[in-house]
């Protein structure tokens, strides 16, 4: 881990017209510089960089950042390595912190490891293309499925000699130690004599998105149904599975440009699919989905195309690992492919444009597919039938964006031949155990706002209400007053208290089990509830230099002014350089003025609602109805103006 020191001084060398200008024809313009923006067609510059700031900012396609997202952006490396890159080009020596000695020796390590396995890439390709057994009896098998020299060579395909130990001996010989060769996986330790774990198996090298060579997948080529058909590298310092995707380097590029990524199951699926001309692919090389693999996909483009062969167990046990997806606020779709074929053979026998042909007219939204799929086991059995409709609504619970749920749950009454509202209780009893729950854990500390200061409370069955004008404002508050002292009272105990900002917002919206509906602004107030609940300072910098290019970027743009004081401020006499005078007045308002909004729509969703209801659901709507209007009549109270729908 780099230390905040080193990040620190990367952060102030990196001069933001130098790293700008190795990558975009920059002219002065007054104080700042103006280009072509890097990231879409524009024939009119509306690239902006600022080196006052150290920010840059296209006015066309939105994008904005600092040299770190910029790198990060453009080069498509994680947040450490543009640091990296950064250090390594205004000549800063990075020193990840104070290492103690078994840090230091831990990083050896893994360096050491990552240079074995370079070499053992390298050995394999050349014993494919050189080694008389490579070249009749591995290379026939890459011919006989159809793979080009082009396609081997792309993906540094290789082979492992049927011999017990030729590579460990000759890896040995070339001063490569035996710890390494046992941690990497490479070899295997017996009694002290060391022999190849792959001997016999035509290699698949697995690389970090960075490109490098850090574990092996290897398919035997003997009908041995005692041994495993293929094997892959131990979990090890440079590898670890559940962070890693099978094809992630050479698909980055293509992910990126097409705004898509399939993914597929094995090594030939991934292979197949580039030889066919289709380059966005990974694979999860057989291994249940995890969270950090579509995290990976996630930094690249929200959308994944999962493409099944026709077997249902295997679709069945995939699942859980799509649930997954959707959490994580990206767009799921799903291609059966015909019986009998997987993405490999498939791509074999059809052209680019055949194989897209197919999936643009095959694939079908994940809850639609899963609902299909599940109905044909439940045989018209009721209590089946209310099991499949309770696990759908958990699929469509997990599911980030309130708009895209309700539209779900009006799909899924549609084809449930179940009420509307029925679903979306148990979409909301099923979220309600999640909504919260980080911030819920550290709530206790956060303190109390005094009586007066207090909002109305929101009905707990009001959520999903998207508000974004106010929600902005919140954020707005948050990012730039969070540390000022709002007001101080003494407590029961005669003790002074001091509530700041930001320690209000987050109380007066957890308290209410209220949810910020744009993923960006969520991230943020959970960022900042997790912050004073630690009872830690909240500094501006961290989300300016967040990991999250788009948080990044939203900060920057309030920081660089394009967000400008609303109504609230200006009725009340505010301005730019002395809106913090009006804190104590305004943040309380700026609440109320949220919740007012999230009253107001939830009224008019629920008469909405009112005029297609049962007989049954009735009753109880007009009881949400009145008691929402309730709270409507305290707030125009405290707003002094009425609450409109």
């Amino acid at each position: 881990m780099i230390d905040k020191t080193t990040v620190d001084r990367i952060i102030d060398a990196a001069n933001i017209v130098d790293v700008v200008g190795e990558f975009v024809s920059l002219k002065k313009r007054g104080v700042n510089y103006l280009g072509n923006c890097p990231f879409h067609n524009e024939k009119t510059p509306s690239f902006t960089v600022s080196p006052a700031k150290g920010i840059f900012k296209c006015f066309g396609c939105g994008k904005a950042g600092n040299s770190v997202s910029f790198v990060m952006e453009h080069e498509k490396l994680e947040y450490a390595d543009a640091l990296r890159y950064l250090a390594k080009k205004f000549g800063i020596e990075i020193k990840e912190r104070e290492l103690s000695r078994e840090e230091v020796q831990e990083n050896n390590d893994r360096e050491s490891m990552m240079v074995l396995s370079a070499f053992a890439q390298k050995y394999f390709s050349d014993m494919l293309h050189s080694h008389v057994d490579g070249k009749t009896i591995a290379m026939s098998y890459f011919r006989e499925r159809g793979f080009r020299d082009d396609i081997i060579k792309k993906f540094q395909l290789g082979y492992c000699l049927d011999t017990r130990s030729s590579f460990s001996q000759y890896a040995a010989k070339q001063g490569y130690k035996k710890e390494f060769l046992v941690k990497t996986g490479l070899s295997v330790d017996h009694n002290g004599d060391l022999f190849d774990r792959f001997h016999g198996r035509v290699m698949f090298p697995i690389h970090s998105i960075s490109g490098r060579v850090i574990a092996f997948g290897g398919r035997i080529l003997k009908n041995d149904k005692k041994i495993a058909k293929y094997l892959n590298s131990p979990e090890s310092e440079i590898y670890h599975k559940s962070f890693t995707l099978y094809g992630i380097f050479f698909a980055k590029k293509s992910i990126t440009q097409e705004n898509q990524c399939f993914l597929v199951e094995g090594y030939t699926d991934v292979l197949s699919m580039h030889q066919a001309g289709i380059e966005n692919v990974v694979a999860s090389s057989g291994t249940s989905l995890t969270t950090e693999q579509i995290r990976l996909i996630k930094r690249f483009t929200p959308n994944v195309t999962v493409l099944y062969d026709g077997d249902a167990a295997g679709i069945k046990a995939s699942l859980r690992g799509i649930d997954m997806i959707l959490e994580e606020g990206m767009n799921v779709k799903v291609v059966l492919l015909p019986e009998g074929e997987d993405p490999d053979s498939f791509a074999k026998t059809h052209s680019v444009t055949e194989l897209k042909e197919y999936i643009s007219g095959n694939e079908t939204d994940f809850i639609t597919f899963k609902t299909r799929l599940l109905l044909k086991d439940t045989n018209n059995d009721p209590i089946k039938r209310a099991a499949l409709i309770t696990d759908v609504m958990h699929s469509v619970s997990v599911i980030p964006d309130s708009i895209v749920r309700s539209v779900y749950v009006r799909e899924c009454s549609r084809m449930f031949d179940v009420a509307e509202e029925t679903l979306l209780q148990e979409v909301n009893t099923q979220r309600g155990k999640k909504i919260g729950a980080t911030v819920a854990q550290n709530s206790s500390i956060v303190q109390q706002a005094k009586p007066e200061f207090h909002t109305p409370a929101i009905p707990t069955f009001v959520n999903n209400i998207v508000c974004e004008e106010q929600e902005k404002e919140l954020i707005y508050l948050l990012l730039k007053y969070a540390n000022v002292k709002l007001f101080a009272y003494t407590d029961e105990a005669g003790e002074e208290q001091v509530m700041t900002v930001g320690e209000y917002i987050i109380s007066e919206i957890v308290n209410d089990d209220l949810e910020l509906q744009n993923l960006e602004y969520r991230q943020i107030f959970d960022d900042f509830a997790e912050i004073i609940a630690n009872h830690e300072e909240p500094k501006i910098t961290r989300f300016i230099h967040h990991e999250n290019l788009k948080i990044s970027e939203l900060v920057i743009n309030i920081h660089s002014g394009e967000y400008t004081l609303s109504n609230i401020w200006k009725k009340m006499g505010a301005a730019e350089d002395n809106e913090i005078d009006f804190l104590s007045a305004a943040v309380p308002k700026a609440v109320t003025n949220y919740k007012a909004k999230v009253i107001a729509m939830a009224i008019n969703n629920l008469s909405e609602e009112l005029r297609t209801v049962t007989e049954e659901t009735f009753e109880q709507t007009v009881t949400r109805i009145s008691a929402l209007n309730q709270v409507r009549t305290e707030i125009s109270k405290q707003l002094d103006r009425p609450v409109l729908n």
